[in-house]
């Protein structure tokens, strides 16, 4: 007879569509969680232990609830979770036997990582004591430092941030992590997978190292300057202190934060002007790709396919070198764009929605 799980969780994946590259220097982001999901079901068990079964890679897991405090933590984000929130006050109390599936492509540039991350966290404050009450600012918290924190990765807030507020999140990145939660009338969007495995922490790794020695000459020249309050009239002021190398990373700080801040005005008007946010994203991504040199040939042959079919905009998502493309388009050329993109070598496309947590994402 089939197992009753008796707790449901989702998370959803998230794109972002304004602020790549922006989180690990403190600056705004927006992203959107949209409805492609990580479930994990759970019943109790007798034993004392978390077991694990990821249907989708056929692997397993098991965690002692013994010994959280032994469990090493280095690169394995949900030991870090359990560590996490037992420094929160969290304790453990009953064994569980857990079932991960998802719709999520993996290593896809739409963080199914953090869905997992941000689901299982969920999972954990729910059914450990505790003596917090359980929001998803906290859920973000926890997810945040167990998957950037806890591994000293290169990463920054976005994902965590996105995957557990839901809808269209403008957060900054700073340490404040101050949410500002945007229009939920955002339709027409559509991804482009471009079947290309991106390179997270490598291509992180050297572009924030890259963008933070930039900003770093300049503030050790000029200590008055304050990347916060920056504009793009500063790199003018300011390109000749960096290196003929070092000026691309220092103008897209600038350029991207310009568009980000233009675009969260665009999307908290009554009324949406897609033409502005289709040109905003462009406008973003074409300093992705010649500046800070993300892209690869497939995505920029995807995101030029799903332009001459009408889309508004279109941009590269994630970290970069491979990965995948969002897109906004009317709904009377989603089928067309959709098409465009596969013809470009895409290995799939597909509209998706904004998922706002309203949508209930919890169930026991």
């Amino acid at each position: 007879m089939a197992q009753s799980y008796t707790i449901s969780i989702k998370a959803p994946a998230r794109i972002c569509l304004f602020g790549d590259h922006q989180d690990y220097l403190g600056l705004p982001i927006i992203a959107c969680a949209i409805d492609r999901f990580i479930e994990i079901q759970a019943h109790k068990i007798k034993t004392f232990e978390l077991q694990l079964n990821f249907i989708d890679i056929n692997e397993k897991s098991v965690f002692s609830l013994d010994s959280i405090a032994e469990l090493s933590v280095k690169g394995n984000f949900l030991a870090a979770v359990l560590k996490v929130a037992t420094n929160y006050g969290f304790t453990p109390t009953q064994g569980y036997q857990l079932r991960v599936s998802g719709n999520i492509p993996i290593n896809a540039g739409l963080s199914s990582s953090s869905a997992l991350v941000v689901a299982f966290t969920r999972f954990v404050l729910q059914t450990f004591e505790g003596n917090m009450e359980v929001t998803d600012t906290l859920v973000a918290q926890i997810a945040y430092q167990a998957e950037v924190v806890e591994q000293v990765g290169p990463g920054g807030k976005m994902d965590q941030y996105s995957c557990a507020l839901g809808g269209i999140i403008y957060l900054e990145t700073d340490e404040s992590s101050a949410v500002t939660h945007l229009t939920t009338d955002l339709t027409g969007l559509v991804v482009g997978e471009s079947g290309i495995p991106k390179d997270t922490v490598g291509l992180l790794g050297d572009l924030r190292g890259k963008a933070l020695r930039a900003v770093d000459k300049v503030l050790v020249a000029n200590t008055s300057f304050n990347l916060a309050s920056s504009s793009i009239k500063d790199y003018e002021k300011h390109k000749a202190l960096l290196s003929e190398a070092e000026q691309p990373y220092f103008y897209a700080a600038l350029e991207n934060y310009r568009i980000t801040k233009e675009a969260k005005l665009a999307l908290q008007k009554s009324s949406l002007d897609y033409d502005k946010i289709g040109q905003l994203m462009n406008a973003h991504h074409q300093v992705l790709r010649d500046q800070l040199k993300i892209t690869v040939p497939k995505i920029d042959q995807m995101i030029d396919a799903a332009l001459e079919a009408g889309a508004y905009g279109a941009k590269i998502v994630g970290s970069g070198g491979g990965g995948s493309i969002c897109v906004i388009c009317l709904p009377s050329t989603k089928d067309a764009v959709i098409q465009a993109i596969k013809s470009a070598g895409a290995k799939d496309a597909y509209s998706v929605q904004v998922f706002s947590n309203k949508q209930t994402e919890t169930s026991q």
